[in-house]
């Protein structure tokens, strides 16, 4: 939808900005912020149909490291870690596994956070040997609070997740849980000292 002129802040630079354009600017981003969750799903989508050589394709291999984490019970924060851990694929082709981190990070513990933002060096413990590379780059890590937490994410719910004939949830099983996760962010520069944030649906 278009926006008039006269719904939009009527400053040129940030210097001239008044209380009133603020408040037409966060009027705005609070629908805009809300959709974030559907913007994910959309670019997760992306995924669709590239198998990069593997055996599934990347949103397969994502759908099914979800679904066996859920199989395993881990809590639903977890799990959308696990979908969305390889949405960089498609922007961030030499380091996908930080745009994960990075679009979760207002939204989860910082243990996944971590888990996310290093699953790619862990994930190479499986395969860095054929490629000239050390398998165990991840030991500069060793004795991080967080280092078998992501071990055993890419063990269990990462590595494994290549096999084109396991019963794979559908995507649909994991967009509420997607809403969920990411409908209040916990840490953001954005945030007040009460842990509410003006731009977010809370606020309204």
């Amino acid at each position: 939808m278009t926006e008039e002129p006269q719904d939009r802040a009527q400053f040129h630079a940030m210097a001239q900005g008044t209380q009133e354009d603020w408040m037409n600017i966060v009027s705005h981003a609070v629908p805009f912020n809300r959709d974030l969750p559907n913007r994910v799903i959309a670019h997760l989508k992306l995924l669709e149909g590239d198998c990069g050589g593997f055996a599934v394709d990347r949103m397969e291999h994502s759908l099914q490291s979800a679904t066996l984490a859920h199989r395993d019970g881990m809590d639903e924060e977890y799990v959308v870690c696990a979908l969305l851990h390889d949405i960089g694929d498609t922007l961030a082709s030499h380091n996908h596994a930080e745009l994960g981190a990075t679009i979760l990070k207002p939204f989860v513990s910082e243990e996944n956070w971590w888990m996310l933002q290093h699953h790619g060096i862990f994930q190479g413990y499986y395969f860095f040997h054929y490629l000239g590379l050390d398998k165990n780059m991840r030991d500069q890590f060793r004795g991080h609070p967080s280092f078998e937490h992501t071990a055993m994410f890419c063990a269990r719910h990462d590595q494994n997740a290549f096999d084109p004939n396991y019963d794979t949830m559908p995507l649909e099983a994991f967009v509420p849980m997607v809403g969920r996760v990411m409908a209040q962010p916990k840490r953001s520069i954005y945030l007040r000292e009460n842990r509410t944030s003006p731009m977010s649906a809370a606020a309204e």
